[in-house]
């Protein structure tokens, strides 16, 4: 199975049209990765459906980089007994 960081990276490929490859943990979505709002709140959808936890919205867009993405989904998934 795949890694919480390697499903956040394959998911937001697939949201922002990108190669998966090119993400790093380091990687700001907005600056580094041109997230846009409204693919913003399509990324917040799109890793609740992959790990099928449910997200605080303000608390999940809060998130900037991509690591911060995998600690905050990570760390829902174990509050919310999902095996990640």
């Amino acid at each position: 199975m795949a890694t919480v960081a390697e499903r956040v990276k394959a998911v937001t490929a697939r949201v922002l049209n990108i190669d998966a490859k090119t993400i790093k943990a380091s990687d700001n979505f907005a600056a580094d990765l041109g997230a846009e709002s409204v693919q913003s709140v399509e990324l917040v959808a799109m890793f609740e459906e992959e790990f099928g936890i449910e997200m605080d919205e303000d608390a999940a867009l809060a998130v900037e980089a991509v690591s911060g993405a995998i600690e905050f989904i990570a760390k829902v998934c174990k509050e919310q007994g999902v095996n990640a």
